[in-house]
């Protein structure tokens, strides 16, 4: 009895024990946002993705505006190109000295987007010349590839070049561009802003459990603000297949004239695949050869575009690429993805899909089998191609990319467009690697930031 009567006692202790520690407020930890990716890849690989929903803790994924503040806090020179606030500026010691007002950015909508990222000032020439649009540009600094910031171009005969928008250049005020020309210097780093950080927040209801997803990383944000719905592993360096292809399709973009052919030559076919269509002799331009190469993940259309390029040139501007927009844990050895040692991670292809919805929303449109400014003809019948892009009949369905190879798994960048309640709009990346079912996956991950953020999924047109 004496023995029974302990363990009475033993559990009647613990149920108090247990009763009082539950009533005992838990430390719940800070709300979180990083401008700093060194802190950022502390929290993301000490967290997990329910201990970031049951703290409430919002991360949100680094920006290159957020750059700007850690130069200044630096007291770096550089320059500030801000294309959402049309101004550039100028810092020495962290502090603006020279501020001018842009006259003209490219288009992205006609292939002509300004390219971001962080670059630095390559060359400078008091007077260059545009083989391209045939004109004079005065006080020009070339950041990157084609792109310059200039003066008021002209034309040979001395006719001023009058435009709403430029070819991909920043065209400032003839005075404006020569004092920022005279005050920079070559190396100083140039930080082009497509879009300052969208400051909205979002509020979780916390009705829904997390949904079961098989993929080995993933990451489920929001592009504008960078806010992170559910990430796992989203550091963790994995093959990525072929969405290898998108930085492919980025870099030739904005290092080519797209308006030029493309002869392919046998050595250009000797990729593994076969592209009905695509045969020695013909000519393409680059952006006709987008239509197999993002619809139907042609690893040819890949090698034909790299070759014109230079195949190793291509590559090493993807991986320079990648570099300036934050995707510092990627490499490339291939344009295509075939080779496993292509690989990133879940948080540097975020910026890769933010980067393409900013600057060059196009390859979007093409990855739906949308018809884009092609520069002429198309010699696919875009409508024939399989599509493995497997959302495309979804409205909400902004664009994205599929990839397989036996040592990635299945892999997919997917983004949709959603509204709130109050009638915002928002454009929300899903990125998976290395899942078993990418329909499965995605479709789980909908429903739950549908039903846990009160965001509907938005089939209308945008008003531009």
């Amino acid at each position: 009895m004496s023995f029974l009567r302990s363990s009475v006692i033993y559990f009647l202790v613990f149920i108090l024990i247990f009763l009082f520690g539950s009533l005992i407020p838990q430390k719940v930890g800070e709300d979180y946002s990083f401008n700093s990716s060194d802190v950022l890849s502390e929290v993301l690989s000490s967290t997990s993705s329910e201990d970031i929903n049951f703290k409430k803790a919002p991360l949100y994924l680094e920006t290159i505006s957020d750059l700007k503040p850690k130069f200044i806090a630096q007291k770096k020179d550089f320059l500030e190109v801000n294309l959402s606030l049309m101004k550039v500026r100028l810092y020495k010691e962290g502090k603006p000295i020279r501020v001018a007002s842009i006259l003209t950015i490219g288009d992205p909508q006609n292939w002509g987007g300004s390219a971001a990222g962080l670059y630095k000032i390559l060359d400078g020439h008091k007077l260059s010349f545009s083989v391209v649009s045939d004109v004079y540009m005065p006080w020009a600094l070339r950041y990157y590839a084609k792109y310059y910031i200039h003066g008021e171009p002209y034309y040979p005969g001395g006719r001023k070049l009058i435009s709403s928008v430029s070819g991909g250049c920043i065209r400032l005020k003839d005075k404006d561009a020569r004092d920022i020309y005279e005050l920079s210097e070559l190396n100083m780093p140039v930080l082009v802003i497509a879009k300052e950080r969208d400051q909205y927040r979002f509020e979780s209801k916390n009705l829904f459990s997390q949904p079961e997803i098989s993929a080995r990383s993933y990451l489920v944000a929001d592009l504008d603000s960078g806010f992170v719905f559910l990430q796992k592993d989203i550091q963790k360096e994995l093959p990525i297949a072929s969405l290898t292809k998108l930085m492919t399709a980025v870099v030739v973009s904005e290092n080519v004239d797209l308006r030029q052919y493309i002869t392919v030559n046998k050595t250009m076919l000797e990729a593994y695949g076969s592209t009905e269509g695509l045969r020695e002799g013909k000519k393409f331009r680059p952006v006709e050869l987008f239509y197999p190469l993002l619809i139907e993940s042609s690893n040819d259309a890949a090698e034909v575009l790299a070759g014109y390029l230079g195949r190793a040139q291509t590559i090493e501007k993807m991986n320079e690429k990648a570099k300036s927009i934050l995707m510092k844990n990627t490499e490339f050895v291939d344009p295509h993805g075939f080779d496993y040692r292509n690989i990133s991670t879940a948080q540097d292809l975020f910026q890769l899909a933010r980067y393409i919805s900013n600057t060059r929303p196009l390859l979007w449109e093409i990855t739906k089998a949308k018809e884009v400014p092609s520069f002429g003809e198309v010699h696919f019948k875009i409508k024939d191609l399989w599509n493995k892009n497997i959302f495309i009949y979804d409205k909400s369905f902004v664009g994205g990319k599929t990839g397989y190879i036996k040592q990635s798994g299945y892999n997919g960048i997917f983004v949709f467009r959603f509204m709130t309640d109050t009638g915002k709009i928002r454009n929300i990346a899903i990125i998976l690697l290395d899942s078993r079912n990418l329909r499965a996956d995605t479709q789980r991950i909908y429903r739950w930031i549908w039903k846990n953020y009160s965001l509907s999924p938005f089939y209308g047109i945008l008003k531009e």
